[in-house]
């Protein structure tokens, strides 16, 4: 393992805070990180502090709201990123086994996650003995993912989902104008310091349009079918 690259990646376990369940701690955890922006990535601050300053205005009580509301139930998106590229393709479950390997080599905890979660991916980042791997994970999986995670949060996105949650349960989350997405400006941020760290480049043609909206209206409609 390149030990230089590892010491520069230490950073990742704090980020990976970022996008676990809020506990007591969780405001904690968004000050380490803007305090690391503020050192080494201040063009993201701007981007971060709107959602910094709601963490820090929120109760905790709010906080899982906002973070079931968006990852969990009735979810804008979803953080296990295996999903968000292949939904229930078996490519999904051909990542899974990859990555619980690596997790497994890198003695890296998935906690109650799975091994596709961000989370869990960041903080397995630094940790990797194989530099190729990673970068291979990063470029082919997890920032391509990224991207379709962030553009979840577009409107038409987010009316879509709304239409077929409605639809099926009979009921609809309504999202807070201000807060609702509040957590696209930390995906953001984290997309631009892996963006920064590893000269990634996005791909002019995407190959993959599988999303989670498309992965949940599929859904539906085959569990209609049954």
């Amino acid at each position: 393992m390149n030990k230089e690259m590892t010491n520069n990646l230490k950073h990742y376990k704090k980020l990976a805070k970022l996008f676990q369940y809020p506990d007591d701690e969780y405001p904690l955890h968004v000050r380490v990180v803007e305090s690391l922006l503020s050192l080494l990535y201040p063009e993201t601050l701007n981007t971060f502090k709107e959602f910094a300053d709601f963490v820090y205005s929120a109760t905790r009580e709010t906080l899982e709201e906002i973070f079931a509301r968006t990852f969990d139930v009735q979810a804008i998106t979803t953080l296990d990123i295996g999903y968000v590229l292949f939904g229930d393709d078996y490519k999904r479950g051909e990542l899974l086994v990859n990555l619980n390997r690596e997790h497994k080599e890198a003695d890296n905890d998935c906690g109650n996650e799975l091994a596709d979660n961000l989370s869990n991916l960041l903080e397995l980042l630094p940790k990797m003995k194989n530099d190729d791997l990673r970068k291979e994970l990063i470029q082919k999986i997890l920032m391509p993912a990224l991207n379709k995670i962030i553009n979840e949060f577009n409107v038409e996105s987010i009316k879509l989902k709304n239409k077929v949650y409605k639809k099926q349960f009979k009921t609809i989350i309504d999202q807070s104008e201000d807060y609702g997405t509040i957590y696209r400006k930390s995906l953001l941020v984290v997309y631009k310091i892996i963006e920064k760290d590893f000269g990634y480049v996005k791909p002019q043609q995407d190959d993959n349009k599988n999303s989670f909206t498309d992965s949940i209206t599929s859904e539906i409609k085959i569990d209609k079918q049954k």
